[in-house]
């Protein structure tokens, strides 16, 4: 599609990976011919990415939640609504470290952890929360002994919360979710979710979401053994 059919005024990505000026020592023509068709595929991504965050952004407001859930903080009990933290949208995160476990999930550990760094600007934005089934007292030992200083632990043992928006049956194992939520005129309504899960991966891959929501698959992805299948993050090393 060149620029004058395109909706938006783009120009095509073969038009512009054809422009970039990168030159590194002792490449090849082979190599250069290869990376300029693989930019133009990843200026497409970078616009794909971008539509679909607009599609996501058009979404119709979702469910009005059933109630105001109460958790169990760090710092006492607190209602759903404020977590929310003094902004209108809220992100929460179902950590995989309810009862049952004796120790939490290697895969969440290792994003939530990413995340942690990230927490003090994230939170210029939006309400982030940590929402996991054990007792908080048993959530905060871990989060001194992984040494995390910014991510806000909830304890949800004593309500509904994992089962509404996790899917997760009382007395069975822990499912992870991203949720996000509004508040709009005093109201609180679901927005997103990742759906994307056991059902939706393509042969031969994990299920995750797009984007991937975890910054090392994200590294690896730009390597050339790739992310590889013989390797998982571990709580410890």
């Amino acid at each position: 599609m060149n620029a004058m059919n395109d909706p938006h005024g783009l120009r095509p990505a073969t038009e512009l990976a054809q422009q970039s000026p990168c030159r590194f020592p002792n490449e090849s023509p082979d190599y250069r011919r290869a990376r300029t068709a693989l930019l133009a595929e990843e200026i497409e991504l970078r616009r794909h990415i971008e539509r679909v965050a607009a599609q996501r952004r058009a979404l119709p407001p979702g469910g009005p939640l059933p109630e105001d859930y109460l958790f169990e903080g760090e710092h006492g009990p607190a209602k759903l609504s404020q977590l929310f933290g003094g902004h209108d949208t809220l992100i929460t995160y179902n950590w995989m470290y309810g009862p049952r476990r004796e120790r939490p999930c290697p895969m969440c550990t290792s994003l939530l952890s990413a995340y942690d760094g990230q927490m003090p600007d994230i939170l210029q934005r939006v309400g982030f929360a940590v929402i996991a089934r054990s007792p908080i007292e048993r959530l905060v030992a871990f989060k001194q002994v992984r040494g995390w200083r910014h991510l806000q632990l909830y304890s949800s043992a004593d309500n509904g919360f994992n089962q509404a928006y996790a899917g997760e049956d009382p007395q069975g194992e822990d499912v992870p979710a991203f949720n996000v939520f509004t508040r709009r005129d005093g109201v609180l309504h679901h927005f997103w979710a990742a759906e994307m899960g056991a059902v939706t991966p393509d042969p031969g891959q994990d299920p995750r979401g797009a984007p991937d929501p975890m910054p090392i698959w994200n590294l690896l992805d730009l390597t050339p053994a790739g992310r590889g299948k013989d390797w998982y993050p571990k709580l410890s090393y």
